[in-house]
C-alpha cells in the first residue's frame, strides 16, 4: 500500500540507512578449496575487525568456487582499506570489493566507480530484505489521523492497533497471519462487496471480470466473510507468482515499488469504520482485496506491475517520482480500451474500489489522454478528489512496452534482472554477470527453437 501525493517527495525515506550506518559489506569470490573460508576469515582476525553477518552463494565468475558477502563493523576508510588489503593476501581469492556504505567510509575506488555508486540508494537485493519495511509506515496502521472516521472510537482503535501488530511481526517465509474478523467487520465488507460487485461487470475490465469469480471459487470471496491474504497470496502465486504480504500502513513510494519488484504486494488487513462504508480516507482490505488483487493473477498486469518495480531499484528520487506517479495513473486509476469498437473500461483499484468515481471515470467529464509514461510520469493530480485526468492504456502488453523504453531515458547506472528461482535481484553491473546472464538466455532460445520445431 502506497501513498503517493504530488506535494511530497517520494523515496527521501531510505530503507535501513540507519541501521547500516556502522555496517559494510564486502564482496569477494574464492576458488573451491579446502579450508577457503578460515583461510578468508583469518584475514578478517588480522585486521581486527567484528564480523556481524556471512553469506555464501555459488559464484557467478569463479567455476568452481564461491561469493562471499560479509558485514564487518567499521566506518571509516582506513579500516575497511585494512581489511580490503588482507584479504587480496589470500591466494585464491579472485575479486574483492565493497558493495554498500561506500559514501560512509570512502573506499579507495576508481572515481568514476565510486561517484557512481554513492548516487544509489540503497534498494532490497532478495525477498528478505523486505522485512527492513515491516516498521516504515508514513502515517495510519495504529495512528489515526483526527478526521478519521474511527479517529474517536476507542473499540475500533483498539482493534487496529491488534492487527497492524501481527503485520509488524511478520517476517519473510512466516505463515500470513489470519485475522478473526468480527461480526461488525463483515457486514462492513458485505456492503462494500455487494454494492461493487453489482458495479464491476459495467465498468471493469475484462481481465479484471474474468479473474474475479475465480477468487470466488478459490479464495473465499463473497459477501459474508473477509477472505485471508493467505489464501489469496498461495492463489497469486500459483497465477503469476504474486504474493501477498501484511502491512501496517502507508509505505515511501520507493519502499512499495521495490516491492513490486518481486511480485511482492503490500496489503493492509484492516477495514474501514463502519459507520460509513462507503468512504475511506485510506486504503483498506476493500481496496486492496476488490481494487488491487484481482489484476494480480491477470499475467500481462503482473508484468506491468513488475516492470514499474525493476525500474524502481536504485532510482533517483526524481525517477522514483516519477515511477510513482505512472503507477497512480495505471495501478490505481488507470482506463484501458478493448474490444474491436475500443470500448473503455477501468483497471486502476482506485476506481475498482470506489463507487463515486468508477462510475465518474467512464463519463465524458474528465479528461482521457493516451498513456505515454513520459507524458504521464509528469502530470500532477489531486488526491482528495476526483482525477480531472485519467491515461487510457491500448492494452497491458502496450503499457508495458511503452513503459520498457521509457526506463531506457532513467539515469540509473546499471540494469537489473529478477531471479524467481532465488527470488532475488541481480545488478548487471560487469562483464562477468552479462555473460552469466547471456548464457541463460541462450539456453531458453535454445529450448524455444526445440519446442518450436516439435510443433
Amino acid at each position: 500500500m502506497m501513498r503517493v501525493n504530488s506535494q511530497q517527495q517520494p523515496g527521501t525515506h531510505y530503507d535501513a540507512m540507519t541501521s547500516r550506518e556502522q555496517r559494510t559489506t564486502l564482496f569477494f569470490s574464492v576458488q573451491d578449496k579446502v579450508g577457503a573460508l578460515d583461510e578468508c576469515l583469518g584475514a578478517l582476525r588480522k585486521a581486527d575487525v567484528s564480523m556481524t553477518r556471512i553469506e555464501s552463494r555459488p559464484s557467478k565468475s569463479v567455476d568452481p568456487g564461491y561469493d562471499f558477502f560479509v558485514d564487518i563493523s567499521a566506518s571509516t576508510k582506513d579500516v575497511v582499506q585494512r581489511v580490503i588489503e588482507e584479504i587480496k593476501k589470500v591466494d585464491i581469492v579472485k575479486d574483492v570489493r565493497c558493495v554498500s556504505n561506500l559514501d560512509a567510509v570512502g573506499v579507495e575506488q576508481p572515481v568514476a566507480e565510486q561517484q557512481q555508486q554513492q548516487q544509489v540508494p540503497w534498494f532490497p537485493r532478495k525477498i528478505s530484505d523486505l522485512d527492513t519495511f515491516a516498521e516504515k509506515v508514513l502515517e495510519m496502521g495504529e495512528e489515526l489521523s483526527s478526521d478519521h472516521p474511527g479517529a474517536k472510537d476507542p473499540v475500533y482503535r483498539k482493534r487496529r492497533l491488534e492487527i497492524v501488530q501481527k503485520a509488524k511481526q511478520y517476517r519473510t517465509g512466516q505463515p500470513l497471519p489470519r485475522i478473526d474478523y468480527t461480526e461488525q467487520e463483515k457486514e462492513t465488507w458485505s456492503q462494500v462487496y455487494t454494492r461493487l460487485r453489482a458495479m464491476h461487470p459495467s465498468y471493469a475490465c475484462r481481465e479484471f471480470l474474468h479473474v474475479f469469480p475465480l477468487l470466488e471459487q478459490n479464495c473465499g470471496y463473497g459477501p459474508d466473510d473477509i477472505p485471508q491474504i493467505d489464501d489469496i497470496s498461495r492463489f497469486l502465486k500459483d497465477c503469476t507468482g504474486f504474493t501477498l504480504r501484511p502491512v501496517m500502513g502507508l509505505l515511501t513510494p520507493r519502499d512499495f515499488l521495490n516491492s513490486l519488484a518481486f511480485r511482492v504486494f503490500h496489503s493492509t488487513q484492516y477495514i474501514r469504520h463502519h459507520s460509513d462504508p462507503y468512504y475511506t480516507p485510506e486504503p483498506d482490505c476493500c481496496h486492496e482485496l476488490l481494487g488491487h488483487v484481482p489484476l494480480f493473477a491477470d499475467p500481462n498486469f503482473a508484468e506491468l506491475a513488475q516492470e514499474i518495480g525493476l525500474a524502481s531499484l536504485g532510482a533517483s528520487d526524481e525517477d522514483i517520482e516519477k515511477l510513482a506517479t505512472i503507477f497512480w495513473f495505471t495501478a490505481e486509476f488507470g482506463l484501458c480500451k478493448e474490444g474491436a469498437d475500443g470500448a473503455i473500461r477501468a483497471f486502476g483499484a482506485g476506481l475498482l474500489s470506489s463507487f463515486g468515481e468508477l462510475e465518474y471515470a467512464l463519463t465524458d467529464a474528465p479528461e482521457k489522454r493516451t498513456f505515454d509514461p513520459s507524458n504521464t510520469a509528469v502530470q500532477k493530480y489531486p488526491i482528495t478528489q476526483y482525477q480531472p485526468v485519467y491515461f487510457v492504456a491500448e492494452s497491458f502488453k502496450d503499457a508495458t512496452a511503452k513503459l520498457r523504453t521509457f526506463n531506457t531515458t532513467m539515469q540509473r547506472p546499471f540494469q537489473v534482472r529478477y531471479n524467481p528461482y532465488t527470488q532475488s535481484v541481480e545488478v548487471l553491473d560487469s562483464r562477468d554477470k552479462v555473460q552469466h546472464f547471456a548464457r541463460s538466455i541462450r539456453n531458453e532460445m535454445q529450448l524455444l527453437t526445440s519446442a518450436l520445431e516439435q510443433i
